[in-house]
């Protein structure tokens, strides 16, 4: 399924009702659902609803060379409901927890999540959602900054992304979007550093 710009934005999406995940949780019908699904060994597997992103067999489909940096604007649990609502037309590969840097796998890394609110972004990045408010910088902790650094030098080093702010970006950067995270509150000199290993 192709995503044209219609219907509401990604962040009224994820700023909608909170959601009882637990009454939205549909029976995983891919063959790759389970534990054994994530590309990220230190990810867990809590998937989206297959209604909510495209299967495809990246990168022979389409080249990764982007990572996408988002904030949730939204709690962890109650953006993994949306992702798993059907009727959200919203995913991330991944999303990292606030308190310890928990990541949860949503997306596998061959399909394309609809994260980027642009259909050509969505073909060739990862999209990495971060638990928080772009506001409030309580949420970046120092365990939110350092596992998702090591999931984002992980996505680069197995695609051969230069580990740079070029190729790791803000959802805000991403051509005609009207999105602002990860916010001017996001530390990038810090986590470009942490992605190199510096």
């Amino acid at each position: 399924m192709t995503r044209t710009g219609s219907g509401p934005g990604r962040r009224r999406i994820l700023q909608g009702a909170a959601l009882a995940a637990t009454g939205l949780l549909l029976p995983a019908t891919r063959a790759d659902a389970g534990t054994a699904a994530v590309d990220y060994p230190s990810a867990h597997w809590n998937p989206a609803s297959t209604s909510n992103y495209s299967a495809s067999s990246r990168p022979s489909t389409y080249a990764v060379d982007r990572v996408v940096i988002h904030v949730t604007q939204e709690t962890f649990g109650n953006t993994l409901g949306i992702f798993q609502n059907p009727a959200k037309a919203v995913s991330a590969h991944y999303v990292v927890r606030s308190a310890d840097g928990y990541i949860a796998q949503c997306v596998r890394e061959h399909d394309i999540a609809w994260h980027a609110g642009n259909w050509n972004y969505n073909t060739r990045s990862i999209g990495i959602e971060h638990e928080g408010w772009v506001d409030q910088p309580a949420y970046f902790t120092d365990a939110l900054y350092t596992q998702s650094a090591a999931l984002t030098a992980s996505v680069c080093e197995r695609y051969g992304i230069p580990k740079d702010r070029t190729h790791i970006i803000g959802h805000v950067e991403v051509p005609g979007t009207d999105h602002t995270d990860p916010g001017p509150l996001w530390d990038w000199v810090r986590y470009i550093r942490l992605v190199n290993g510096v």
